[in-house]
């Protein structure tokens, strides 16, 4: 599609999986130590096509077709960090992460401590997460919270294309460790994509919707959710605020405190169990922060605490419109 020339920028239609490609293209473009490796991401282009053409243009050196080996992968990252260059990792599932969860828990997120400041590890780890594409184990987990409470990682997810084309590129510029979950239901996803104009800050949270009387903070592939069940309270005479948290570590509070300060009731989703997962810091961290402001508990949607489940009960899995609208309904009944 022709891209559509406005006052200062320039404004492309993209899938948000286009839009993480013209990212990375844009990264391997700006900086010639930046290099790209994973299983078949160089002739393939990766299982969701997201390299596709990157090794053409940018040479076998730069976008590198890796052994089968996750820990192998990145602790070859750990290595090239190490002399200099900002390796981008790309895990082909993720459930396929955990044969890595070593390299990257024990040295990548502790080098920096470890030299007592003195070595960066600007290294990114892209993985596609989440569930809702009907597949097999090992390629629906949401494992964003095991991340998460590994101090010395930065984690990441966009749930659309500006912030998927803009967020890999800042990712790619950070002196830490980024993990950058990418929805893989959401990879189709089409979306405006501003090239010109950088999206916000890859760290902060975002209000995506306006709202008066309760406030949902979602992230990555729920998003969506939380924004259609936003348009559905209307129907009750409900005005919820949205927030794209964007930022899973650090998390942006302040955001979100301001919000349940104005709207004094809180929903926090997520595909992840609930048990364990990272809406209870969110939820223990306002009842700290805004406690006075709350007119109810922070309820909190989530996955159950099982493995996920096999593709034909997934829906019942996943959190949906409806479970959402009922959590309010829960909220308002305080």
């Amino acid at each position: 599609m022709r891209p559509e020339t406005r006052a200062n920028n320039v404004t492309t239609t993209m899938t948000l999986a286009k839009a993480i490609t013209a990212g990375l293209d844009k990264v391997l473009q700006a900086n010639e130590r930046a290099i790209l490796i994973g299983e078949d991401i160089g002739k393939l282009g990766g299982v969701y096509r997201i390299t596709e053409g990157l090794q053409e243009k940018h040479g076998a050196h730069r976008v590198i077709d890796s052994p089968l080996g996750e820990a192998g992968i990145v602790g070859t990252c750990v290595g090239m960090a190490l002399r200099g260059h900002r390796p981008m990792a790309e895990i082909q599932f993720d459930g396929f992460v955990f044969p890595a969860f070593s390299q990257i828990t024990t040295q990548l997120a502790k080098m920096r401590t470890r030299s007592e400041g003195r070595i960066d590890m600007p290294v990114v780890i892209r993985i596609p997460y989440g569930g809702g594409i009907g597949s097999i184990e090992h390629h629906s987990e949401s494992p964003e919270a095991l991340f998460v409470h590994t101090a010395g990682l930065r984690v990441i997810t966009p749930s659309n294309a500006n912030d998927a084309y803009w967020m890999i590129q800042q990712a790619a510029q950070s002196q830490d460790p980024v993990i950058y979950f990418e929805p893989k239901r959401r990879y189709w996803l089409k979306g405006e994509v501003d090239t010109e104009n950088p999206a916000l800050d890859a760290f902060k949270a975002q209000v995506i919707r306006p709202g008066e009387d309760a406030t949902i903070v979602a992230y990555g592939p729920l998003v969506p959710v939380a924004l259609a069940a936003a348009e559905a309270a209307l129907e009750d005479g409900r005005s919820v605020e949205v927030i794209d948290l964007r930022s899973l570590s650090p998390i942006d509070f302040d955001t979100i405190t301001e919000s349940v300060q104005k709207t004094g009731r809180l929903i926090v989703t997520h595909e992840a169990p609930t048990f364990g997962g990272i809406g209870g810091e969110i939820a223990a961290r306002i009842s700290e922060r805004a406690f006075m402001s709350l007119e109810a508990p922070v309820i909190r949607v989530g996955g159950f605490h099982m493995p996920y489940p096999i593709s034909k009960v997934e829906s019942q899995y996943l959190p949906d419109i409806d479970k959402l609208l009922e959590a309010l309904d829960r909220s308002f009944a305080y």
